[in-house]
């Protein structure tokens, strides 16, 4: 499934320190079957306790788990919108991708110039967004100049209601974007979606999570609670959208052996990875689950969008499955790591059969049976 998160910022908020990080921990090309990777992409291994669990009740030759690209976005001046510095193709990498992760400085360093001469995380952020709603300002005027004539031209009664519909809520959002209310727009795009109405791709509707670059000192012991930049970002966006984590210490935790990097975390008090926060919550923004298939080859974990049925997830397995789709035999992991084996899953009654509509959960293990 190709899903990815981007990375985007201001200059000096440490965005390529933590891409670094994020590349150095990521899983090396010849692992990863018939993808080219770009220098500018990181993909990376989506932490899951469940896995190797999974592995030693099947006893699994090996472990295949789920994996999410980062892509690391040009650097944005303001003015990006009009072209200014590498704006379009700012832009245009933008949106490219399902989830816009805002790294945003709250370390103080006076050998580490800001951008704007003051560290105010808050106010990069309207930076950011503001070229966004520029962008998509622009584009909403374009297409909202070209729909009368659509709808002129189209004879078929169903797509004219379409166009019409697209119209009123581009109308709705050009306004919203007039005034620069984030929130409005993005409720709007929603409902749009909720209606099954079709708009133009817009900047400004995807969803974000705030990566909040913090100092050794403060990371360490949770300091980070007393940092007003970062009280006022939890205080702005909520703590659910925003993940602490200090990029320099990501950067050297990533150059070490695994028994090392564990041994400095101990050392600074630092119960898990700065990184496994970012790639576990955007792994869940993006809306994805994983399920499961094991046997004694592999264990293999994979992502899909929730609410997904299970013919769609068996295609994810391979294609074949899907079309010749017969039922699936499902059971929960929570229910083998309980049961201990699937003969035991059987005499419980836990291990059932579904067909077509069943929607797949997190922590399935599914046994696709079909025939092509």
């Amino acid at each position: 499934m190709a899903i990815q998160a981007g990375l985007v910022g201001l200059p000096n908020v440490g965005k390529s320190t933590l891409f670094n990080a994020l590349t150095k921990s990521s899983i090396p090309a010849e692992n990863y079957p018939f993808c080219t990777v770009d220098p500018n992409i990181a993909i990376t291994y989506v932490p899951d306790e469940r896995l190797p669990k999974l592995a030693a009740i099947f006893k699994s030759q090996k472990e295949l788990p789920v994996s999410v690209k980062f892509v690391d976005i040009a650097g944005l001046v303001k003015g990006a919108a009009e072209g200014e510095g590498l704006g379009n193709q700012f832009l245009g990498h933008i949106m490219e991708v399902d989830l816009i992760l805002h790294v945003l400085r709250c370390f103080e360093n006076d050998n580490i110039t800001h951008v704007n001469n003051k560290i105010d995380p808050i106010n990069d952020f309207d930076v950011i967004y503001a070229e966004l709603m520029l962008k998509d300002l622009d584009s909403v005027e374009k297409r909202l100049e070209r729909l009368p004539s659509y709808i002129k031209k189209e004879s078929v009664v169903q797509k004219v209601k379409e166009l019409e519909a697209e119209k009123k809520y581009l109308e709705l959002i050009r306004d919203e974007l007039n005034k620069g209310n984030i929130s409005a727009v993005q409720k709007l795009i929603q409902q749009a979606r909720d209606e099954k109405v079709t708009i133009i791709p817009l900047l400004s509707g995807k969803n974000f999570l705030v990566i909040a670059n913090l100092s050794e000192d403060d990371y360490i012991g949770k300091e980070y609670e007393k940092n007003t930049h970062y009280q006022a970002l939890i205080k702005h966006f909520g703590p659910e959208r925003v993940i602490p984590v200090s990029a320099k210490i990501e950067s050297e935790l990533a150059q070490m052996a695994p028994e090392e990097s564990l041994e400095m975390m101990e050392s600074l008090g630092i119960t898990e990875k700065g990184l496994n926060n970012i790639i576990t919550k955007a792994y869940i923004n993006l809306g994805l689950i994983t399920f499961f298939t094991c046997g004694p080859k592999e264990a293999h974990a994979w992502s899909l969008r929730k609410n997904t049925k299970v013919p769609q997830a068996a295609g994810e397995i391979h294609s074949d499955l899907e079309r010749g789709f017969i039922c699936a035999e499902v059971y929960n992991c929570q229910d083998i790591f309980t049961a201990g084996t699937e003969q035991q899953l059987k005499l419980l009654g836990k291990l059932r059969t579904e067909g077509k509509d069943y929607i797949v959960q997190d922590g399935d293990l599914l046994n696709i049976k079909f025939n092509v």
